[in-house]
């Protein structure tokens, strides 16, 4: 069990971590400029950042990250189901607790904040999914 749990902090973790901080400056910038510049919606801001970013990810986190040298569709294919289950669940528990958590907030704040905490829960649960599910097959560390 501990071996398992340092393998998956090893150095594709910290590649996935290093993709991530530059993924995540470029998704915020998106997000919070669509949600307080461009005054779109909580779940168009939240999406935008994700399409945007998903793009730059898929191709950082195959390349760099996971060294995934695969010409299938397929793993494209699990990409986009990953990034959108992910997206659902982040997102989508993030909004309802933090509404309720900062209840004596602006409606605003409450959705700044969710968009924040969904970005959290994000990066876990995608992290996990990339891994272990999307290019799990071509994973270097774990062949």
């Amino acid at each position: 069990m501990k071996e398992k749990i340092i393998r998956l902090f090893d150095l594709t973790f910290w590649k996935f971590i290093l993709v991530g901080i530059v993924n995540t400056v470029f998704g915020t910038a998106v997000m919070f400029g669509c949600y307080n510049l461009l005054h779109l919606n909580y779940w168009l801001s939240s999406a935008a950042n994700y399409i945007f970013g998903s793009v730059l990810s898929y191709f950082l986190n195959k390349n760099f990250t996971f060294q995934n040298k695969s010409k299938d569709y397929k793993v494209i294919l699990k990409f986009i189901i990953n990034i959108t289950i992910c997206y659902l669940v982040a997102y989508g528990v993030a909004k309802p607790v933090i509404r309720v958590a900062l209840s004596q907030m602006t409606k605003k704040i409450q959705e700044n904040v969710a968009m924040l905490v969904g970005m959290c829960l994000f990066v876990g649960l995608n992290y996990l999914g990339q891994r272990f599910w999307t290019f799990k097959a071509e994973n270097v560390e774990e062949k």
